[in-house]
């Protein structure tokens, strides 16, 4: 089932550097997709418009057939869609675990253990944690979520490839699985191959690779 879509989005900087020139897609329950493409192709910007932190020049951004600009940006933001930033975006005066138990009602510990992090470590003060390690928590946050779709900001890039490979099919587990719709932006192969459909933005249009 399609859950988001891209409809004839363009956007540029300024009204000048053309970004994404006219950009259709599906992204549809149940899938993991990689989009792919070299650094400063658009990538993290066709990110922020399907998660609705921007907004399209022209065309529209979808969720569930409805235009998110009409159902409100905040609202898409907090109910439909969850984030794995590259920044990693935590809470930097809590645990892991108070981080996790502000996005869901469930025990955080399971999620942060089978992430890799210890009892010990899901305690501690983030800014204790290594970058390897927060990274970890901010994808526990995403998977904890309720929202229907994760989209992911180089999710592994600060992992070691075994650890990215195995965080990668943790992901793909959670679109399998869960039903999650999963939109990564990735640099990382390990990532592409989880992927059920890579696509590639290059020179601002977006290509199905596979």
């Amino acid at each position: 089932m399609c859950i988001m879509e891209l409809e004839s989005v363009k956007y540029s900087y300024d009204g000048r550097k053309n970004i994404l020139k006219d950009v259709s897609a599906k992204f549809e329950t149940g899938r993991i997709y990689a989009i792919i493409g070299p650094s400063g192709c658009g990538k993290t910007t066709l990110l922020s418009l399907l998660g609705g932190l921007d907004s399209p020049d022209a065309g529209r951004v979808a969720y569930q057939g409805e235009d998110i600009e009409h159902t409100g940006l905040a609202n898409h933001r907090k109910k439909n869609v969850a984030f794995i930033f590259q920044s990693y975006n935590l809470i930097d005066y809590m645990t892991p675990a108070e981080n996790v138990a502000l996005i869901s009602k469930l025990p955080p510990l399971p999620i942060l253990q089978r992430l890799g992090l210890t009892r010990e470590e899901a305690g501690r003060n983030v800014l204790k944690l290594s970058g390897g390690q927060q990274q970890r928590v901010a994808i526990a946050r995403a998977l904890a979520s309720d929202a229907g779709v994760i989209l992911g900001d180089e999710p592994t890039g600060n992992l070691d490839e075994d650890t990215a490979e195995e965080i990668a099919g943790i992901l793909r587990e959670s679109a399998h699985k869960m039903n999650k719709c999963v939109v990564i932006v990735t640099h990382s192969n390990a990532m592409a191959k989880q992927a059920d459909e890579v696509l590639r933005l290059k020179k601002g249009e977006l290509i199905t690779v596979r």
